[in-house]
């Protein structure tokens, strides 16, 4: 045999060895149940933190007790486990099919506290209901609607969101308050703030895997040390708490709807199908398995079933959870039965209401510390989608204005009292206003016209863009400059004139009148 031919068997036994090893960690494959439960599990503790925020936010906001929180968790649990079974296998025309988690948004806990604070929780859920139904009819279209939500929009969105939950945690850090005594107890700001360096600190010192899930790591070790403070802890209802039970559909009373609720509601189902888009985009470019514009549908109707299904088991709307994408990348596990093993473990974990019970009996101070990171993590994953635009001066607009508009009612929540409800419900809730005006302002500064003029413009470099006329006056006839930046004079027609451009030397380096 030919040293040709020996080359040519050794790349044929490589191609064939990266199949094999391509099939063992493919999408279908199903991993050996030795492996399969451990890296479920993970999946399930890194999204675990993130899906009991949202009804210890809007459990808390309505006044509920112990009980009725464990409840609204254990529901949580159970429908996320099952949304995320059904976008991970998949049936009919439901589920993209791909190793994503499902958990409750962040999107709805303003509107939601809003509509049930003004009619009540059966309200919230029958607009969730109606919210689901909405996305399970306009999945098929949403590829036309994309068009309105481009990064400059959904990342202001998700900005918005993580800034305006801040309040939540303020609010947790605040229990126990009062006129008497205004202002957060020291005991509170310091397990807050305890739990904030520990979150720092494993993410900076501890292995990769506890670096994951460094929220749910302080939750922890924060609760275990406020064990040893009498009065921090709360745990008398755990006893109570039955180690099993079916999360009952309509538990809470027969869904109520309202039009205003729903439509505040539909407004946060579109933002919920553009999150999962992305998500689902950047799951299957992960896995190598892009996604098509039907899987795409899909998939955004296996949000709308699992919203569905939310609102009839007493929780709330479902999207695919933006932690546990990453962790897929992380890992290089590309198996979707990974996903549905850690359904699994969410719908068990939902049946036994002592889990529930336990984690409502976690300190507020510690939560608010939590809170702190796991809404700031919302809201840099926002700024880190706006690092794909372009800042021009129309684009910071777009930022600026709809930031403004979205925290007015969380920096004054009274500022609409005068307006009809239906605008309360709208309107009140930040992220709802502030996605209104981000689009609208999106399609009046950037319509086509506008996008042609502005390809034919130089490049501005993004953090020369709030400064545009600024950044102009350097190259100004008149001006002088600092010496520290380079300065061209420019013509009538814009463009510099001979003999004032920078130069380049062989270096590479800039230079000014001949001079580095």
């Amino acid at each position: 045999m030919t040293t040709t031919e020996q080359k040519a068997e050794q790349k044929a036994a490589k191609a064939a060895a990266r199949r094999e090893r391509a099939e063992d960690n493919g999408v279908d494959a199903i991993p050996p149940l030795a492996r399969l439960f451990p890296l479920g599990l993970q999946h399930v503790l890194a999204l675990y933190a993130g899906a009991v925020a949202v009804p210890l936010i809007v459990g808390g906001a309505l006044g509920y007790d112990p009980a009725d929180l464990a409840f609204l968790i254990s529901a949580d649990l159970f429908i996320a486990g099952i949304a995320t079974i059904i976008q991970s296998v998949g049936f009919w025309r439901f589920g993209v099919r791909l190793p994503l988690m499902q958990g409750v948004t962040f999107a709805a806990v303003g509107p939601m506290i809003a509509i049930g604070q003004q009619h009540g929780i059966q309200t919230i859920f029958g607009s969730v209901i109606a919210c689901g139904l909405f996305m399970i009819l306009v999945a098929p279209f949403f590829a036309q609607l994309l068009r309105f939500f481009p990064p400059i929009v959904t990342g202001t969105v998700i900005l918005i969101i993580g800034l305006s939950l801040m309040r939540v945690a303020a609010g947790w850090i605040m229990t126990g308050s009062s006129e008497a005594e205004p202002g957060a107890p020291v005991v509170n700001v310091a397990f807050a703030a305890g739990t904030l360096l520990f979150i720092v600190l494993v993410e900076r010192f501890a292995p990769p895997a506890f670096a994951r899930v460094s929220v749910l790591l302080g939750l922890v070790v924060g609760t275990l040390v406020a064990l040893l403070v009498p009065g921090m802890t709360d745990w008398s209802h755990v006893g109570d708490a039955g180690w099993f039970a079916i999360v009952t559909p309509f538990h809470f009373g027969l869904p109520q709807f309202e039009i205003a609720s729903i439509i505040a509601m539909c407004i946060v189902g579109v933002v919920i199908m553009t999150e999962t888009t992305g998500d689902m985009i950047a799951v299957g470019e992960i896995v190598d398995r892009p996604v098509t514009r039907r899987q795409l549908a899909d998939g955004l109707r296996a949000d709308g079933l699992g919203t569905v299904l939310g609102g009839m088991f007493n929780t709330f709307p479902y999207t695919a959870f933006a932690q546990n994408v990453g962790l897929v990348s992380l890992t290089g596990v590309r198996s979707r039965y990974v996903a549905t093993m850690a359904g699994a473990i969410l719908i068990v974990l939902g049946l036994i209401p002592k889990v529930s019970a336990i984690v409502e009996g976690v300190p507020r101070a510690v939560l608010g510390g939590a809170g702190i990171a796991l809404f700031g993590m919302v809201a840099a994953s926002g700024i880190r989608t706006l690092s794909k635009v372009k800042f021009n001066n129309k684009n910071v607009l777009i930022v600026a204005i709809s930031i403004g508009v979205a925290l007015l009612p969380t920096v004054t929540p009274d500022i609409y009292g005068r307006f009809p409800e239906w605008f309360q419900l709208i309107f009140d809730s930040g992220i709802s206003a502030g996605a209104i005006v981000a689009i609208l302002l999106n399609l009046l500064l950037n319509g086509k016209d506008i996008q042609a003029a502005e390809a034919l413009e130089p490049k501005m470099s993004a953090h020369d863009a709030v400064r545009g006329p600024a950044a102009a006056a350097l190259v100004h006839p008149d001006a002088q400059g600092t010496g520290l930046i380079p300065t061209a004079v420019l013509d009538t027609d814009g463009v510099p004139a001979p003999g004032t451009a920078p130069e380049t030397d062989p270096s590479g380096e800039t230079t000014t009148d001949g001079q580095h």
